[in-house]
């Protein structure tokens, strides 16, 4: 199959339900996971152990998860990682210490990075250069749909039944996820063939070649990865410590936040086909780190409500952003491996960016830490714009059709 093969129906099916599932299930415990790390009466640095440990289970297993999909085949893929994940969050519910929570949660990031490269891997094989930018902000825009709906749910199913009540319901969805890519992502011919290099040699062959790459548009998006994941940390525990907000509450305000972000990924992906990709992540990350910077002022439902809405305003303009820059990047005979390095480096944002708010809150505050953030996707978008060159234009294939 190539990627002049694949039709809209067949990406519904095959790349959109799936995602959407799964995106479900996160939203589910997006907006009371820092609540459940609180509630065992921890530090703010162990919150974010806590809230990082899922993104560093999928950092470490970032790369090897490369190397797997390209031997295992993205179909057996995508449902050992919905299988991980789905059995993961069912423990988390069980969970009585922290730290069995956080391994559980580290598990759950190796599910995480199976699914979300073979995924990925998918859709850069099966989708041509000049519609790769709406496809990619669709998926986000689902994610973000979803990211909407869902934080409203598990905050109402926290204050009503627990606060393990999400990841039960997280873990029946999951399965939602597991049956729609067994019917409908076909089985691909890298699943029967085993690879000719070693695993270690492919990826140095591919750090080797794509270094300078790596190394530019690796540290712009690890910045940038890194702002977007501290929104999901700074905002609950701003509302729900620094201003006793309710988890009901804490999960609306990032249920309005997706809102307005699921908004922009349409216009995203057409700003990204049709001028540039450089057009919507620059001035996404500068949006972004503006309304993070004025967290601190928020002192009550109504103005940190405003602030999250800005946040996921600007992120929604970058929807899809990182993932069409990587696909647009990835070689051609090689793209599961440079993936997982792509995913590694960014997913090295979204790990640290826990840990950093975590630190940062004990040892500046709350009402400091945002400024700090706010720095560091700063930093991101001027290297993506200055260090970073324009992909759409380089690829002839631009104009292509899904």
């Amino acid at each position: 199959m190539t990627t002049q093969q694949i039709g809209q129906r067949q990406l519904l099916l095959s790349i959109y339900i799936p995602a959407f599932s799964m995106s479900l299930c996160r939203g589910l415990v997006l907006p009371i996971m820092p609540l459940f790390a609180l509630s065992f009466e921890v530090s703010y640095a162990m919150v974010g152990v806590l809230l990082a440990a899922e993104g560093v289970g999928n950092l470490l297993f970032d790369i090897p998860a490369g190397t797997l999909v390209a031997r295992l085949g993205r179909k057996r893929s995508m449902m050992i990682g919905a299988v991980i994940m789905g059995a993961t969050a069912l423990a988390m519910a069980q969970a009585t210490l922290l730290w069995e929570a956080a391994g559980y949660r580290f598990v759950s990031g190796i599910g995480m990075a199976l699914w979300n490269i073979a995924r990925h891997a998918y859709i850069t094989e099966m989708v041509a250069t000049g519609v790769r930018g709406r496809t990619n902000a669709g998926l986000g825009g689902l994610g973000r749909i979803a990211s909407f709906v869902a934080p409203v749910a598990g905050g109402i199913l926290a204050e009503r039944m627990g606060l393990q009540a999400p990841f039960v319901v997280y873990a029946a969805l999951s399965v939602a996820g597991l049956v729609s890519a067994w019917i409908w992502i076909p089985m691909d011919e890298a699943s029967t063939k085993p690879s000719q290099d070693g695993a270690l040699i492919r990826l140095w062959q591919v750090l080797r070649s794509q270094g300078r790459v790596l190394l530019a548009a690796g540290s712009g998006s690890l910045m940038a990865q890194t702002i977007r994941a501290a929104r999901n940390v700074v905002i609950p525990l701003v509302a729900a410590d620094h201003l006793g907000l309710d988890a009901s509450d804490v999960g609306l305000i990032v249920s309005l936040s997706y809102a307005v972000d699921m908004l922009m990924f349409w216009p995203a992906g057409v700003i990204m086909d049709r001028f540039g990709r450089k057009w919507a992540y620059v001035p996404s990350f500068i949006l972004q780190s503006a309304a993070m910077a004025c967290v601190p002022l928020a002192d009550g439902f109504g103005t940190l409500c405003a602030a999250a809405m800005g946040m996921g305003l600007a992120n929604g303009l970058s929807s899809g952003t990182m993932l069409t820059l990587g696909a647009d990047l990835a070689p051609k005979d090689a793209p599961g491996e440079f993936l997982g390095i792509w995913r590694f480096i960014g997913d090295s944002g979204h790990a640290a960016a826990p840990l950093i708010v975590g630190r940062a809150a004990d040892l500046l505050g709350l009402a400091g830490t945002p400024f700090l953030v706010a720095f560091i996707g700063l930093g991101g978008a001027a290297i993506l714009g200055f260090w970073v060159p324009e992909t759409l234009r380089q690829d002839p294939s631009s104009k292509g059709t899904a």
